[in-house]
Protein backbone atom coordinates (compact mmCIF):
# COMPACT_ATOMS: atom_id res chain seq x y z
CA UNK A 1 0.00 0.00 0.00
CA UNK A 2 2.65 2.11 0.96
CA UNK A 3 4.44 1.48 -2.33
CA UNK A 4 1.25 2.39 -4.38
CA UNK A 5 0.88 5.87 -2.31
CA UNK A 6 4.39 6.85 -3.49
CA UNK A 7 3.64 6.24 -7.21
CA UNK A 8 1.04 8.22 -6.61
CA UNK A 9 2.33 11.27 -5.08
CA UNK A 10 5.15 11.47 -7.40
CA UNK A 11 3.22 12.14 -10.44
CA UNK A 12 0.73 14.74 -8.68
CA UNK A 13 3.94 16.65 -7.53
CA UNK A 14 5.20 16.73 -11.34
CA UNK A 15 2.09 17.82 -12.76
CA UNK A 16 1.72 20.73 -9.72
CA UNK A 17 5.01 21.49 -9.92
CA UNK A 18 4.51 22.35 -13.83
CA UNK A 19 1.53 25.24 -13.73
CA UNK A 20 4.30 27.34 -11.19
CA UNK A 21 6.49 29.43 -13.53
CA UNK A 22 9.53 31.15 -12.19
CA UNK A 23 7.87 34.26 -12.02
CA UNK A 24 5.46 33.00 -9.46
CA UNK A 25 7.91 32.13 -7.57
CA UNK A 26 10.30 34.83 -7.41
CA UNK A 27 10.25 36.77 -4.04
CA UNK A 28 10.57 39.96 -5.49
CA UNK A 29 7.93 39.58 -8.16
CA UNK A 30 5.03 40.74 -5.68
CA UNK A 31 7.43 42.95 -4.21
CA UNK A 32 7.84 45.32 -7.31
CA UNK A 33 4.34 45.94 -7.97
CA UNK A 34 4.52 49.56 -7.44
CA UNK A 35 7.84 49.65 -9.49
CA UNK A 36 6.16 48.41 -12.26
CA UNK A 37 3.75 51.06 -12.18
CA UNK A 38 5.76 53.58 -13.64
CA UNK A 39 9.07 51.50 -14.49
CA UNK A 40 7.61 49.04 -17.00
CA UNK A 41 6.09 51.63 -19.15
CA UNK A 42 7.91 52.46 -22.14
CA UNK A 43 9.07 56.22 -22.52
CA UNK A 44 7.19 57.55 -19.69
CA UNK A 45 7.72 60.57 -18.00
CA UNK A 46 6.97 62.11 -14.39
CA UNK A 47 5.92 65.53 -13.82
CA UNK A 48 7.08 68.25 -11.70
CA UNK A 49 9.57 67.86 -12.36
CA UNK A 50 9.75 65.99 -15.55
CA UNK A 51 11.92 63.05 -15.25
CA UNK A 52 12.13 60.16 -17.93
CA UNK A 53 11.44 56.79 -16.25
CA UNK A 54 13.97 54.85 -16.78
CA UNK A 55 13.22 51.10 -17.87
CA UNK A 56 15.14 48.95 -14.87
CA UNK A 57 14.07 45.13 -16.31
CA UNK A 58 17.06 43.26 -17.10
CA UNK A 59 19.42 46.26 -15.04
CA UNK A 60 22.18 44.98 -13.01
CA UNK A 61 21.04 43.91 -9.58
CA UNK A 62 23.84 45.84 -8.07
CA UNK A 63 22.83 49.23 -9.74
CA UNK A 64 19.05 48.68 -8.64
CA UNK A 65 20.40 47.94 -5.10
CA UNK A 66 22.62 51.17 -5.18
CA UNK A 67 19.70 53.22 -6.47
CA UNK A 68 17.15 52.33 -3.51
CA UNK A 69 19.05 52.63 -1.12
CA UNK A 70 20.35 56.22 -2.06
CA UNK A 71 16.65 57.33 -2.50
CA UNK A 72 16.36 55.91 1.21
CA UNK A 73 19.36 57.91 2.09
CA UNK A 74 18.14 60.68 0.14
CA UNK A 75 21.38 61.08 -1.43
CA UNK A 76 19.22 61.25 -4.79
CA UNK A 77 16.42 63.47 -4.70
CA UNK A 78 13.10 62.32 -5.79
CA UNK A 79 10.21 62.66 -3.14
CA UNK A 80 8.07 59.34 -4.71
CA UNK A 81 11.01 57.12 -4.81
CA UNK A 82 12.37 58.12 -1.25
CA UNK A 83 8.35 57.52 -0.49
CA UNK A 84 8.93 54.02 -1.78
CA UNK A 85 12.17 53.34 -1.02
CA UNK A 86 12.04 54.23 2.40
CA UNK A 87 8.87 51.65 3.43
CA UNK A 88 11.96 48.73 1.85
CA UNK A 89 14.03 46.16 4.05
CA UNK A 90 17.30 45.38 3.00
CA UNK A 91 15.83 42.01 1.74
CA UNK A 92 12.79 43.66 -0.14
CA UNK A 93 15.57 46.29 -1.85
CA UNK A 94 17.65 42.14 -2.86
CA UNK A 95 14.36 40.73 -3.95
CA UNK A 96 13.30 43.82 -6.04
CA UNK A 97 16.58 43.46 -7.54
CA UNK A 98 17.25 40.47 -8.03
CA UNK A 99 13.74 40.19 -9.85
CA UNK A 100 14.16 43.22 -12.21
CA UNK A 101 17.60 41.78 -13.24
CA UNK A 102 16.38 38.71 -14.43
CA UNK A 103 13.58 40.56 -16.31
CA UNK A 104 14.63 41.08 -20.23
Amino acid sequence: MKSINKLLVVPILILSASFVTADEIHPGKDKSETCTGCHAIPGYNNVYPTYKVPKIAGQHSDYIVAALKAYQNKDRDHKTMHANAIALSDQDINDIAKYFESLK
